[in-house]
């Protein structure tokens, strides 16, 4: 078959790779239809992630067609149209008993990325996301293996199509997570830094848990437009101005009821920042998150679905000490979402492929990266369709 190979840093290619092959009694293999490139997928891109090694599969948000099952399925038949979450869960350990899902304890034979791990086992495997978590070929691909296909994929009824649904995989319940953390609610006032595909996604969630006032920020005029347009944001140039500065005078300078991280660790930082995380020296910008915690009010809520790993400069904890604010975060319980989500969108109270910007064929995956990683010809979020 054909799939999105990564060779290096900032090099990706479409090769032909072995088939995958049922291996558990729980799998499935599925033919992709549709698949995705996300924000994360840039990370491993440019090379910012440890544990990728030539040859890994990448992508993790992906949807198709059921063509083979284990013995053990029940829940899924030859034929059925499913959309695949990016975490991996058996659906019966301590944590999935509990619903959240990327704590599963079974299903990532490697070591995660807590530094300071002591005798912890690692959270779920995710799929196209490095040895780290599980080593799983990603959905960049004609087909693809799903383990544990009894708890993770979701049937999706015909009238649908897979535009419409197959961010259900992670970008939507990643961003509508961020906003349950954050605890939108009617009358919330809500700052998202990022106006990526998750800032994009959450600020859709905020406004349809009735957000009455909703802040974004970003660097790109492009994707802060579209945010205004669509959801009704106001938008916030930080290279402009200080973007926590103006949220506090716009909240009677007081705040905002609750934070939305969803830039992450590659954050425009100082070139102090720069220089340290490119020696190795820190693992992650704290740019974005001081600004967070400066923009919040008392008592305020940070929401972090941007990806963290290793040491942060600057954190300034004291600072979200002495305003008393929490602080939630983590990978996505994707199965946790996923039926209520599919629900809204049939409902039409969510329509998730508004971001969409760019279509291509598999064969041009990598044209897709460059055009994503780039921000070129305004792009906001590609999707890949094999076999085109």
């Amino acid at each position: 078959m054909r799939a999105l190979v990564y060779h290096s840093a900032n090099e990706v290619q479409v090769d032909t790779v072995p088939d995958p092959i049922l291996q558990e009694a729980d799998d499935v293999i599925i033919r992709i239809t549709a698949t995705a490139i996300c924000g994360s997928d840039l990370h491993l891109y440019r090379g910012k992630v440890p544990g990728m090694k030539t040859g890994d599969i990448l992508g993790h948000e992906f949807m198709g067609e059921v063509v083979d099952t284990g013995s053990g399925v029940t829940a899924l038949q030859k034929g059925d149209r499913v959309v695949v979450p990016f975490v991996i869960a058996c659906g019966s350990c301590h944590f999935c008993d509990m619903a959240l899902y990327s704590a599963c304890e079974t299903t990532n034979p490697d070591r995660g990325t807590i530094m300071n791990k002591k005798s912890l086992r690692p959270g779920a495997a995710l799929f196209g996301f490095t040895h780290n978590y599980g080593g799983v070929p990603g959905g960049q691909a004609e087909y693809a293996r799903v383990p544990k296909a009894n708890v993770g994929p979701i049937k999706i009824p015909d009238a649908l199509s897979d535009e419409q649904v197959l961010f259900l995989s992670d970008i939507l319940p990643t961003g509508y997570q961020a906003v349950l953390n954050a605890d939108v609610k009617p009358g919330s006032t809500v700052a998202i830094f990022g106006a990526g595909p998750v800032g994009q996604m959450a600020a859709a969630c905020a406004r349809m848990l009735g957000a009455e006032a909703i802040f974004m920020v970003d660097h790109h005029a492009y994707r802060l437009e579209f945010a205004r347009a669509a959801y009704g944001v106001v938008p916030i140039n930080f290279d402009d101005t200080d973007a926590a500065e103006v949220i506090i005078s716009h909240t009677a300078n007081r705040g905002v009821d609750a934070v939305i991280d969803a830039v992450g660790f590659e954050a425009k930082g100082s070139a102090l920042e720069t220089a340290l995380t490119n020696l190795k020296l820190e693992g992650s910008s704290g740019a974005a998150l001081r600004q967070c915690i400066a923009a919040v009010r008392r008592g305020g809520i940070v929401s972090v679905p941007g990806v963290y790993a290793g040491f942060i400069h600057g954190f300034l904890f004291g600072d979200a000490f002495e305003k008393g604010i929490t602080i939630r975060g983590g990978q996505t319980h994707v199965q946790q979402h996923m039926p209520l989500l599919l629900e809204r969108i049939w409902e039409g109270k969510l329509q998730p492929e508004a971001i969409i910007t760019h279509r291509l064929p598999l064969e041009l995956a990598a044209e897709g990266y460059r055009l994503f990683d780039k921000k070129q010809d305004n792009c906001r979020k590609v999707i890949l369709r094999p076999g085109t």
